[in-house]
C-alpha cells in the first residue's frame, strides 16, 4: 500500500517529524491543526467559532489536496482549553458536518502550544470507491 505525505511548509513539521496529513491507501490521517495562517499567524483572535471555522477549512484544503472531500471525514478529535465553551466549537462544527456527523470527541486540555490557541482539531478520512 502506497503511502504520501502532505507537508504544509510550517518549520515546526521538520523538527518535531510530523506531516500537515498522512494517506495510506483510501486514508487519510490530518494532524492536530490550530488556527493560523501560512505566515503562522493566528486567526480568529479570542473567538472559539472563529477558530474552529478557520481550522476545518485548512482540513477541507489538506483533504482537497489530498483527492478527499469533508463528506469522507469519519472521525474529528477536537482538543479545546475551556471546555464552557463548547457550544462555540460545536457550532461551527456542525456547520461543516451536520449531515456528514463523523464521530468526534471534544476534551479540554490544560493548554496547547501557545496561549491564543483555543481548539486543536484532527481528523481522519476514507475515501470510498478508490
Amino acid at each position: 500500500m502506497s503511502r504520501i505525505n502532505y507537508s504544509s511548509g510550517a518549520k515546526w513539521e521538520a523538527i518535531v517529524g510530523y506531516s500537515r496529513a498522512v494517506k495510506v491507501g483510501n486514508i487519510i490521517e490530518v494532524t492536530g491543526t490550530v488556527a493560523v495562517d501560512d505566515q503562522s499567524r493566528l486567526q480568529g483572535g479570542d473567538s472559539a467559532y472563529l477558530q474552529t471555522r478557520f481550522i476545518l477549512e485548512k482540513i477541507a484544503a489538506i483533504l482537497d489536496k489530498a483527492g478527499a472531500e469533508m463528506k469522507d471525514v469519519v472521525r474529528t478529535r477536537m482538543f479545546v482549553t475551556d471546555i464552557s465553551r463548547w457550544e462555540e466549537f460545536g457550532k461551527a462544527h456542525g456547520e461543516f458536518f451536520g449531515e456528514i456527523r463523523p464521530c468526534t470527541t471534544m476534551v479540554e486540555v490544560s493548554k496547547l502550544i501557545a496561549p491564543e490557541y483555543l481548539i486543536e482539531i484532527e481528523a481522519t478520512a476514507i475515501i470510498q470507491n478508490q
